[in-house]
């Protein structure tokens, strides 16, 4: 088993707390994404998922929550997603409008966020989060 450690950066949320972003690359791109352990499932997007995506399909379940909204789906495969030194090949990915997100993210004068990391991720590579040293530790079995 191969530990791979991710660094984290912790922005606040003024009177509401805190979120967690990570650096991941995706399309060739450094970006940032919300590691939320809330969130049963990762999602990306759907504006930058378009822009570089031609064969999008609709699941029959078309809604998704996230930490701000309800919003319609779909989904698309990233060729490759890496996540610090953990590289994902063929990523059956949920997109989704964050446009909500971001607006509260720049209201607040934080960075745009790409995508929302969630519980599929977190719970197949064993995620371990270490507040102390702002660290995500991922653990892959070979």
């Amino acid at each position: 088993m191969r530990t791979i450690t991710v660094p984290l950066i912790l922005i606040s949320l003024q009177d509401d707390g805190f979120h967690l972003l990570v650096e991941i690359v995706v399309f060739g791109q450094k970006l940032l994404a919300v590691v939320d352990t809330g969130a049963s499932r990762s999602v990306f997007d759907q504006t930058f998922i378009k822009a570089h995506i031609e064969d999008l399909e609709t699941p029959e379940e078309t809604h998704a929550t996230t930490l701000f909204a309800t919003s319609s789906t779909f989904q698309a495969i990233i060729p490759k997603l890496k996540i610090g030194r953990l590289k994902l090949h063929d990523y059956n990915a949920v997109a989704l409008d964050l446009e909500t997100v971001n607006q509260a993210y720049q209201d607040l004068g934080h960075p745009q966020v790409i995508a929302i990391i969630g519980s599929d991720l977190l719970l197949k590579y064993q995620a371990i989060i270490n507040y102390k040293k702002m660290k995500l530790y991922l653990y892959e079995s070979f």
